[in-house]
């Protein structure tokens, strides 16, 4: 199972080196990772994606929030949140998809990127580069049509997420337990 974790980091170099280091010892692959300041410059926000049980996530948290930088870390399993991934696609517009005059590939591409609400960042001769985000899932349908065409370069930034505003912080387990001891 894929797990959804952000980790508010204190804003300082070698954070990110220690992190992903330490979950490499352990042996925990990064299906998806992005960084970037937050609305503090004192602070940055890592959000990466693993695979794995549930056991396996309870490591990895387990793990992180035994460093030092790390402030806080929010899991967004089975809780409401908003994800976007942002792509760069380079696609050939010279295949022999259509017949006709050659710019039926062209204008099939433009099509897709408007069904997938993308848009066209640059325009050569022989091909176009389209920007796309959104969940991971639209990225790679847009993917799998423009595939035939030829995909001459790609790039992609990795998840980023924010649970949605009518979500609670994450439960204290302390407290959780505290609260379960009092009712007994």
């Amino acid at each position: 199972m894929r797990h959804v974790l952000s980790a508010l980091v204190t804003n300082q170099p070698g954070v990110l080196a220690h992190i992903t280091g330490m979950l490499a010892s352990r042996a925990f692959n990064i299906d998806s990772l992005a960084v970037g300041v937050t609305e503090d410059p004192d602070f940055s926000r890592i959000t990466f994606v693993v695979n794995g049980d549930d056991h396996v996530l309870d490591q990895v948290r387990k793990q992180l929030e035994k460093i030092v930088t790390v402030v806080k870390v929010l899991n967004f399993s089975n809780r409401n949140y908003v994800e976007r991934d942002l792509m760069l696609i380079k696609v050939s517009t010279n295949s022999g998809i259509t017949s006709g005059t050659g710019n039926g590939s062209r204008g099939e591409i433009r099509e897709l990127v408007e069904i997938f609400r993308g848009k066209i960042v640059d325009v050569s001769p022989g091909h176009v580069m389209v920007e796309i985000s959104g969940q991971e899932r639209k990225l790679e349908s847009f993917i799998d049509l423009v595939r035939p065409y030829g995909i001459i370069e790609m790039v992609r930034t990795g998840r980023v997420a924010l649970l949605r505003a009518d979500q609670e912080e994450e439960p204290d387990e302390e407290a959780e337990s505290d609260s379960a001891e009092a009712s007994e």
